[in-house]
Parts: structure tokens; sequence; C-alpha cells
């Protein structure tokens, strides 16, 4: 079902009048009892959230040493949380940028990995300088031509894991300030500087890294410094870590994968890090502290993959696919790999760990986020500041090399190859830490590959396909089914099938929708997996109208609104299942197009010139008795 434009009663569908709520209910008459008063309003019991918030999950300060190492020596993480709360920022090539709209939130995930160490050295701190090792350094740094080569051992030593400087009393110090840093930008019910570092392991260079996300403040976070891959190098040493932090403090932490793309297979392995099959235990634990996973950003989107959903027209979108993050040593993906990197497949294989073992580890949430390491948040098409200082706008970046493999160039990955992605969604009852951290979860969250796009999704077994046009729809959704993230009930007797209401608004001053569709994956009852993509919800009117020659488009065809309630044919409540929600824009200028008009950048052949930008909500599970 569509509506062409936003209106207030599309609006409305979504916040579900929460401002006007409070009010109603808070207005009491002397003729009408209590109870009546009650009973009347039909907002007084309702509980779930009604707030979206946009944010970043994953942004690199000068703290972070490759940030800083690339370039990005200006910009801590203070600046980082001023970009993302709107304020004009100068990036470190000297070019004023902003935001369209302020972000919701914002983690600072510098690594822990030699955090604020770069900056230190450069500012001759006494307690990195009084270090033999951290002299030792700061001499190379000096020395122009010994520089860069210094700059490669620190890189080199994250692969071979091997630390060039371990001072405690740098890491305690550095920590304290970042966690002050958070706890200063903080502005409960208006901004939100969530604390957070990231954990950065890379064995071989297969990209094993988890950002790690604290619900507390200062207070809790700064009391354990980060516990670093130099610590320990296997996911089972960081969740010890998650562990201790929790039983230590009494706080909240979690973390969350990313990447996956350029793991070289590891990242939804089915053994542990020792080569042993994964078992109950083992499960539970990935299950308990990864509740979400990064699955759009900028380095290559990781939904799905062609060679996996040949049948997906749209599966081979922004697909980063050909090696490791071995830096200048990349070692190539093998086809094995690829099932194992992707969310999809590893939503399918937690189906079969869950028929196998009770408990699903790979039962995860969706989010984005951008990865970038220039501290600014930018995600837009048109407004997109690259991964790192050295690909920044006003540089011939299209034609220049991004991650480059000595052994062979056809593993290269060019600049014009990043991703202008993404950011993650979060419907939470309130902008503060603590209801981001819970609305992550419990996985009700979505991601983005950019654009601001409004999805609700929600599973039951009594929807009608009037409830999509309703205008209380999403009251309807809560209380009739579980939302995104939810675990569908057991059919009562005369249910055959679950349905799905979705609702999905166009970013405001974005591109319209094309379509809805929503994504099956299930195990049969012999233990093959499976997976099919559901057209839901079309547009009336599809195609292109971009101006390649002016970087425009219009919104003449696509929807500013579809929505509706879909039901599953194939459903046998004998099977392992999950769905989940991918809502597409009409085709939009990719942001190579938007370099080559406003700097007349010359055009890259290969470089693709249309994009069509999307959100994956997380999936509804269905598990038989």
């Amino acid at each position: 079902m569509r509506n062409p434009n936003l209106s207030l009663r599309s609006v409305a569908r979504f916040a579900l009048l929460a401002a006007i709520a409070p009010a109603v209910a808070a207005a009491p008459t002397e003729a009408a009892p209590a109870a009546e008063a009650k009973h009347y309003s039909p907002y007084v019991d309702e509980t779930f959230p009604t707030e979206l918030l946009w944010g970043d999950m994953h942004v690199h300060s000068s703290f972070s040493m490759d940030a800083n190492a690339m370039g990005n020596t200006r910009l801590g993480p203070g600046d980082a949380y001023r970009f993302a709360k709107g304020e004009v920022v100068t990036s470190n090539t000297g070019q004023p940028v902003r935001l369209d709209r302020p972000l919701d939130f914002l983690v600072v995930s510098d690594h822990a990995e030699y955090m604020g160490v770069l900056p230190r050295l450069r500012a001759q701190d006494p307690l990195i300088l009084d270090d033999p090792a951290g002299r030792k350094l700061y001499d190379g740094l000096q020395a122009n031509d010994r520089g860069a080569a210094v700059m490669g051992e620190l890189i080199g030593s994250l692969v071979s894991n091997r630390p060039l400087l371990d001072n405690a009393a740098v890491k305690r110090s550095v920590w304290d300030e970042i966690t002050q840093l958070a706890d200063q930008h903080d502005r409960p019910g208006v901004f939100s500087a969530l604390i957070g570092f990231e954990w950065t392991s890379m064995p071989n260079g297969d990209n094993l890294h988890r950002v790690v996300v604290y619900a507390d403040g200062a207070d809790k976070a700064a009391r354990m410094t980060p516990v670093s891959a130099f610590d320990g190098d296997r996911p089972e040493d960081l969740w010890a870590f998650l562990e201790r932090y929790e039983k230590s403090t009494g706080g909240r932490v979690l973390a969350i994968p990313h990447n996956a793309n350029l793991s070289n297979g590891r990242m939804f392995a089915l053994e542990t890090s020792a080569g042993k099959p994964i078992d109950r235990s083992h499960a539970k634990t990935r299950a308990r502290w990864e509740p979400v996973v990064e699955v759009t950003q900028i380095k290559g989107d990781g939904e799905a993959h062609p060679l996996l959903s040949p049948d997906d027209e749209l599966a081979d979108f922004e697909t980063w696919d050909k090696g490791n993050l071995n830096v200048g040593k990349t070692l190539p993906k093998e086809p094995w790999m690829l099932r194992f990197e992707y969310a999809r497949e590893a939503l399918k294989l937690g189906l079969d760990l869950q028929a196998k073992l009770g408990i699903d580890p790979f039962r995860f949430g969706m989010i984005g986020s951008t990865d970038a390491h220039t501290s600014l948040a930018t995600a837009a098409e048109n407004n997109f500041w690259g991964k790192a200082v050295g690909v920044e706008p006003g540089r011939p970046r299209t034609e220049m090399s991004f991650l480059t493999s000595a052994k062979d160039p056809s593993l290269d990955i060019m600049a014009w190859q990043q991703v202008a992605a993404g950011y993650a969604a979060v419907w939470a009852k309130e902008n503060t830490r603590a209801a981001i951290f819970d609305a992550l979860m419990r996985k009700e969250v979505y991601a983005t590959s950019g654009p601001r796009i409004q999805v609700r999704f929600f599973g039951g077994f009594g929807f009608e396909a009037p409830d999509a046009t309703r205008s209380d729809a999403v009251a309807i959704g809560y209380r009739g089914g579980v939302p995104m993230g939810g675990e569908l009930p057991q059919p009562a007797r005369g249910q055959k099938a679950p349905r799905f209401l979705v609702l999905a608004m166009k970013d405001p001053i974005g591109a319209n929708l094309e379509r809805i569709q929503i994504v099956k994956g299930w195990r049969d009852r012999k233990g093959t997996l499976h997976e099919q993509v559901h057209d839901v919800a079309l547009a009336a009117k599809t195609g292109t109208t971009i101006d390649y020659a002016s970087a425009t488009y219009t919104n003449t065809v696509g929807e500013a609104e579809l929505a509706t309630v879909w039901e599953d044919p194939d459903f046998d409540p004998r099977e392992h299942a999950f769905y989940y929600a991918r809502v597409v824009e009409i085709p939009t200028p990719r942001w190579n197009v938007y370099d080559e008009v406003r700097l007349g950048t010359k055009p890259t052949e290969k470089a693709p010139k249309a994009v069509q930008d999307r959100a994956y909500t997380s999936p509804i599970w269905f598990t038989p008795r």
C-alpha cells in the first residue's frame, strides 16, 4: 500500500503522537472518575519505544594510531562529538565540514592498541619519553627518513601481535581523558556520547575487530582500562574481559563485530579460536556479549553476497571480497570463506546451531556505522569525507589505491570502492546511554547505508491487511506481535502462518522508496538451509531520474511511504526460521559523481555512478517446539 506524500498521519504512525500522549494522560477533569479517564486515554499503559535515534557507533579520532598515522593529527574525540552534534569542524585538509542534520548519539571507538600514543608522542609527554620504548619511537618519528618506517612498524605490530610499547601509566592517563570527554559531551535527552573503544584483533590480517560499547559513564567505565588484542587476540579473551568488567563494576558492556567481509572466513566460523567445533557454552557466551553486528560500513557492505544468494538481484551491493586486512601482504579470498563472512549466511548458520545446540550464537541484530578514521561521521553520498584523511574530498581520490597488496595488484582496493555508509538506527524510549544500550540488547535496531529511512517491522499471527494503513499501526504492531529483534510465539490453534507488518518512510530530505522486501531464511526438517527474498511492497512507478551532469535526481518515481502486511506462504511450524526487512531507495548519484560535478575530478570508468541505498532491519526469529 502506498502514499506518495508525507503527511501528519504518516508521521503519527511512527511517533504515535508521543508528544500528545502525556498531555492527554495528565489532564483529568473533575467530572470524570479516575478509572474512566484511564480507560479513555489509549496511551496510559503503553511502554514501547517511540523515539527513533540516529547515530554512528564506529568513529576513530586522532587517538587511533592508524588514523593519526594516515593524517588525522588534529581532530580528537571532542572534535568527533562536536561534529556529530552538528557543529562546523575544520578537517585535517583545512576544509570546513558539517552534517546536514546532527546525530543523536556517537561512539568514539579509538583502537585500544596504542590508544592515544601518537598524540602524546607529538606532545612530548614525559610518561612516554621516560619509557625507553617510548623514547625509541619518538626518536624514530623525528627522523625524516624514519617517520614512515616507524608508522609501518606500529601497524605491522598489530598483525604480528607484538606491541612496541606497553605502558600502564600511559594507558590509564589516556583512558581517563577519553571517558571524561565523553561525559562532558553527553547530554541526556539531547545527545548521547557513549563510551567505547575498538578491540583490534587481526591474526595474519584477518579482521576480527569488535567495537566495545558501555552503557555507563566515566565513574564505572574508567575503572578498568580497555583490553587490547595485545592482551589476547581471541574473541574469547575479549568476552572474558567484558565479564570481569561487569562483575567488578556493576556496569554494562557489549561488543559489536564489524566488517566480517575482511575476516577471510573467520568472523562467523563454526569453530572456536582453538579450532574446536562450537559447543553450547561457546554459543551461549557469544550470544550474551554480541547482540548486534555491524553489517554495512565504508569498507564494504556485509548483508549478502551474490555467490551465496544467486537468486537475489540486489545481493551484489558495494561488495568487497578480495582478501583481508594484511596491508601490503593481502591474503586472497578463497570461495569457501564467503559463507562465514556475510550476515545473511551467518543467520542461516545460526539456525542450524540452534537446532543442534539449543543456542544460536549468531542471533544478532543489524546496525550500520562508518568506521571513519577522520573523526567525521559522514555517510551521505553528497557529503562523504572518506575513510581516511588521504582520501578526503578535493584530492583525486577516485584514482587512488586505498588498500595495496604488494604481492598481487589484483587484490588492491581502490579509493573509489569506498562506501558512503552507514548509520545505526535505534528505537528507544529516550535519548540516553542506558536507553540506547537497552535497545541494542533487545535488538530493536537497524542498519542503513546512509539515508535516514524510517522503518518499523513486526511479526505476529493476527495482523490483517488494513492494519498497514491505520494511524495506530505501530500500537497494533506491539500489541499483536513482536518488533524487530524479537521471537515469534508458537501459533495458537487455528493460526497457520505468521504475518509481518512493515512500515517504511523515506528519509525526509532524501530519495523516495522503491520497494520493501522480506528476506526469509530457514532450516528444513532434513537440516538443509534455505533463503528466499520476497518483494512485499513495490512503488507504482520505478526507474531512474538521475541527471549525471548535475549530480541531481527527482522524486517523481518511487513512494514517500510504503506499508504492508505480508503472510509467509511457505511457513512450517516444524522449521527454524528468521525474517528481516530490506527497504530499498530509488537510484541516486553515488558519491564519486558528486566529486566529478563539484570538484571536476576525472570520471573513473570502473566506479558505479548510481547507488540504491537501503535499510536492513534486525530479524525476527521462529523456533519450533
